[in-house]
């Protein structure tokens, strides 16, 4: 009888053990999700920022046709961009293209007087800083979902809740060689 007693405690401890280790592994993956999401959030806000601010430059600079077309493009990009690699490199391809409408900035002292553009670049850079926090939530968020669903024992339930490793998001190596490079500011 005691035997039998002590097989059925261990029974219910195992099955108390896995119940528990696979509620884990599905609030990680929901946290992975809403990380995701406030990164959406963010980088929706700056793409709706995008084209105030190249007509605000625009009126300074209608000749760099270029810069706004390449700005307008990064954007169409990254709004149609799926998935944290694909939408950090399309991102990065953004931060870039803004990058060199700043540039322009500087060659035109009334642009930088103007208070739209100062106003539109406080937000901008605003909106920077939480995309950075999202950014940094969501990596965090990832990376102990993917510790869990290879470690011991969470690794022996990852087929049973379809549990797959979920990707950082990285503006990519290229992107991230752009980002580096000075802008080339003309007068």
């Amino acid at each position: 009888m005691s035997v039998v007693v002590v097989a059925l405690v261990a029974v219910a401890i195992g099955l108390i053990a896995v119940v528990l280790i696979y509620n884990d592994l599905v609030a990680k993956r929901q946290r992975v999700n809403e990380a995701f999401s406030g990164i959406d959030v963010q980088l929706k806000l700056r793409r709706e920022l995008v084209p105030n601010l190249v007509e605000t430059v625009k009126g300074y600079a209608a000749h760099e046709a270029a810069t706004f077309d390449a700005v307008i493009q990064a954007r169409n990009v990254a709004s149609q961009a799926e998935g944290p690699s694909a939408l950090g490199a399309a991102e990065g391809a953004l931060t870039s293209a803004l990058g060199r409408v700043f540039a322009l900035a500087e060659a035109y002292p009334d642009l930088k007087a103007s208070q739209n553009f100062v106003q539109l670049q406080s937000e901008l850079a605003i909106i920077e800083d939480k995309v950075a926090a999202a950014r940094r939530f969501y990596n965090s968020a990832t990376g102990d979902f993917n510790t869990a669903i290879e470690q011991f024992p969470g690794s022996l339930l990852t087929g049973l809740g379809r549990f797959e490793a979920r990707e950082f998001f990285d503006v990519g190596a290229a992107a991230r060689a752009e980002l580096n490079t000075a802008p080339e500011v003309r007068f």
